[in-house]
């Protein structure tokens, strides 16, 4: 039912999971600070915590504008209708949030942007400079986060076909894992790749605890009040969470019979990422076989990329690329028309395929291109005697240099 009074409750829910979507981006740049060698692991760090600056700046001068604005023959938002938050004030636009404010909803869309370029950066660990990456970043956000984000979410030609994405599948894992994987093959391989050469065990089982505690408010918060989605939502969330986990373990220790807290936490986060897209639209019960086969799918997929030989550092396509895009395509056979409208079934599953080749296909072309352009300026690309001595050193103050 729809309403113009604001709801001082689903106003209170959407700060708490706006918040836990931001303690994800330090969880993120702490669990992969943690897990690449200590010589580079302040600078993979400032890759993501950059991003807080570069994105807000992004999504206050037009990205959100360009999201969430009029529709522009299906392809982008109106740029300049919310710009400078013109328009974006205290009261309601129905169309997004019908009890919260419109502020409300401008803040908690920030939180998916800025997270979402640094998930890539997993997989091109110490190969990236610092000005490259904030240089890619920003015509990353603007030739594909904010185009995909409206097509998907602000009434964009694949939501008219029917597409939906709960949390971020597509928009988010898709987008960056694919993208990743342009970089992997764009950069190739560093010039020395470590065998668990860790940094910070513990920095990484911080990391993960914070982006699944997070997690909760990244998928139930969709909902955009607190009520009956958002409950199923945050359930889907942890059983798919939990039983990615094991299965996962289960499959490491069969090959290693040893334990890892890396693999633990990568089940976790598998799991995490295949649910995202359908956790507003399944049952708990489906929950449980989505996990299962988060699990399974991605600890194939990446199998496979390192059979494959690409160098993907943290994972990031195999976790987050093929995850989102499993999830998404989930929704297509799990979705339940008791739990949010939508029925699974051969027709949705069809419109969710097509949706999300289309935006592989667009991210992979475009992200190609993205990365041709930085590299034209000359300062993309770490040296192969940085990568030798370390990012760290090379370009962070806080590193004392090292005399030889």
């Amino acid at each position: 039912m729809q309403t113009d009074i604001i709801n001082n409750g689903n106003v209170a829910f959407m700060i708490l999971a706006t918040v836990l979507v931001f303690l994800m981006i330090p969880g993120l740049a702490f669990f992969y600070g943690g897990l690449v060698p200590k010589k580079n692991a302040i600078t993979m760090m400032t890759y993501t915590f950059i991003s807080i600056g570069v994105v807000t700046v992004l999504w206050t001068l037009g990205g959100f504008s360009m999201v969430f604005g009029s529709d522009i023959k299906g392809f982008i938002g109106n740029p300049v209708e919310y710009f400078m938050l013109h328009g974006v004030d205290f009261t309601i636009n129905p169309k997004y949030g019908e009890t919260i404010p419109f502020l409300m909803f401008f803040m908690y869309q920030l939180m998916f942007a800025i997270i979402t370029a640094p998930l890539m950066t997993g997989a091109i660990a110490s190969r990236i400079t610092i000005v490259g990456w904030i240089k890619f970043q920003v015509l990353w956000m603007i030739l594909i986060y904010f185009p995909v984000a409206h097509w998907v979410w602000g009434g964009g030609f694949l939501s008219s076909m029917g597409f939906v994405d709960y949390a971020g599948g597509t928009v988010i894992h898709a987008t960056a894992g694919f993208s990743a994987l342009i970089g992997v093959l764009y950069f190739g391989k560093r010039l020395i790749i470590p065998k668990r050469d860790y940094s910070n065990i513990n920095l990484v089982l911080c990391g993960a605890a914070i982006l699944m505690f997070g997690w909760f408010g990244f998928n139930a918060g969709g909902a955009l009040a607190s009520g009956e989605t958002a409950a199923i939502a945050f359930t889907n969330t942890g059983i798919a969470a939990g039983f990615a986990t094991i299965v996962w373990v289960a499959m490491s220790y069969s090959k290693s019979k040893k334990f890892s807290i890396v693999e633990l936490t990568t089940g976790a986060v598998a799991g995490l990422a295949t649910i995202t897209p359908c956790s507003g639209y399944v049952t708990p019960q489906a929950a449980v076989f989505i996990g299962i086969i988060a699990a399974i799918a991605c600890y194939c997929c990446l199998q496979f990329s390192r059979k494959m030989n690409w160098d993907d550092a943290l994972g990031v396509w195999g976790v987050h690329g093929m995850g989102g895009v499993i999830g998404s395509i989930l929704v297509g056979v799990f979705a339940s028309a008791e739990v949010n409208g939508i029925t699974g079934g051969m027709h949705q599953l069809f419109i969710q395929l097509s949706g999300v080749l289309i935006v592989i296909v667009y991210t992979i072309i475009v992200c190609y291109i993205i990365f041709k352009i930085t590299d034209l300026t000359g300062t993309l690309r770490v040296s192969d005697a940085i990568q030798e001595k370390g990012l760290d050193q090379a370009f962070m103050e806080e590193v004392e240099e090292i005399k030889d």
